[in-house]
């Protein structure tokens, strides 16, 4: 039965991943913003708002046993971008090369995607600092965390200033078919853009929460550990809105919100979350989350090389396919 539940959940959340790109595309071209506003900031944290919320509420008492609350907190910190620097960029490839083909080039505007991951290897790499640094006294920790905060900060006052000169260049978003609110009568204005909007995303969430209980239920039929359930079957579930955005956006043909939308959750959860993680919890370099922290860089590092090569190809991609089965292979192999 929990096996359909998530099947079903699954659907929601499709719909509702469709009902919110769509709102989303027509809010951008009506803002008259880049899409890499629209994908790397707007469509980025709005659809991290589900995995967001996962450690945050471990970490404030999920459970009775502060221990495992700790262990669900700093492995869903970490499975998330692990996640969306591997699977997340794979089954995005995967989608375009069934349009496109193996060589297809991917061409995201190039400025906002290096931009983005310039960001989260620069965060990432505090976050990995952190690991290895003691707990006394506390500044250290502290400062890092309100530091990864600044890092965030900076990075939306430089994404919101690059906008207006992309647009200018042709990098504006553009909404590709009609909202699907004025499709059943609603006039087309900015209230029902963004009730079509709170609409995509409440459905959103709720479809990622019922998941995320379902696929608890079924690890623990499973026999899997806290930590390790937070860093593997939590995140697939919480980052489902992100996969579904980006598979929407790639096959339209639309690489810059497709790959925004994955980068910008990186760097949104690179920086803001590890903050809390590094304050609120042990944040220390055991086996799994070391393995995680090394794969995540790696996977970014490999992006951030092609790009700067000039071309970014479906099959580069294949290569973050790679990385995420070489870590299950050191996590449940060892």
């Amino acid at each position: 039965m929990v096996f359909f539940e998530i099947f079903l959940l699954l659907l929601v959340i499709l719909v509702a991943a469709e009902v919110f790109t769509n709102a989303l595309e027509h809010l951008g071209e009506r803002l008259k913003i880049s899409e890499g506003v629209t994908g790397s900031l707007f469509a980025a944290v709005g659809t991290a708002l589900p995995e967001t919320m996962v450690p945050i509420l471990a970490i404030f008492g999920g459970t009775a046993n502060a221990q495992v609350n700790e262990e669900i907190g700093v492995g869903a910190i970490l499975g998330a971008p692990l996640m969306l620097s591997t699977l997340s960029i794979f089954l995005m490839g995967v989608f375009a090369w069934n349009k496109r083909g193996v060589g297809a080039e991917i061409k995201p505007e190039r400025s906002g995607f290096t931009r983005d991951l310039n960001f989260f290897l620069v965060a990432f790499a505090i976050s990995a600092l952190a690991l290895f640094l003691p707990h006394e006294p506390p500044i250290w920790r502290i400062t890092l965390g309100f530091g990864l905060v600044l890092v965030y900060f900076i990075y939306i006052m430089l994404t919101l200033r690059a906008s207006a000169q992309l647009v200018s260049e042709g990098h504006g978003t553009e909404a590709g078919e009609p909202m699907f609110l004025s499709r059943i009568g609603f006039r087309k204005n900015l209230s029902t853009i963004v009730l079509q909007l709170a609409l995509g995303l409440l459905l959103l969430i709720a479809g990622a929460k019922g998941f995320i209980s379902s696929v608890d239920e079924a690890s623990q039929i499973l026999g899997i550990s806290a930590l390790l359930l937070s860093l593997l079957i939590i995140p697939i579930a919480t980052e489902l809105p992100e996969k579904v955005n980006s598979i929407l956006w790639i096959r339209k043909g639309k690489d810059t919100l497709a790959l925004g939308n994955i980068t910008g959750a990186m760097v949104f959860q690179g920086t803001l979350l590890p903050a809390i993680g590094i304050m609120l919890t042990p944040w220390a370099p055991e086996r799994e989350v070391l393995a995680g922290v090394i794969i995540t860089f790696v996977s970014a590092l490999w992006l951030r090389l092609v790009i700067s090569r000039g071309q970014l190809r479906v099959w580069h991609l294949a290569a973050n396919g790679a990385l995420y089965v070489t870590y299950l292979v050191l996590v449940l192999a060892y």
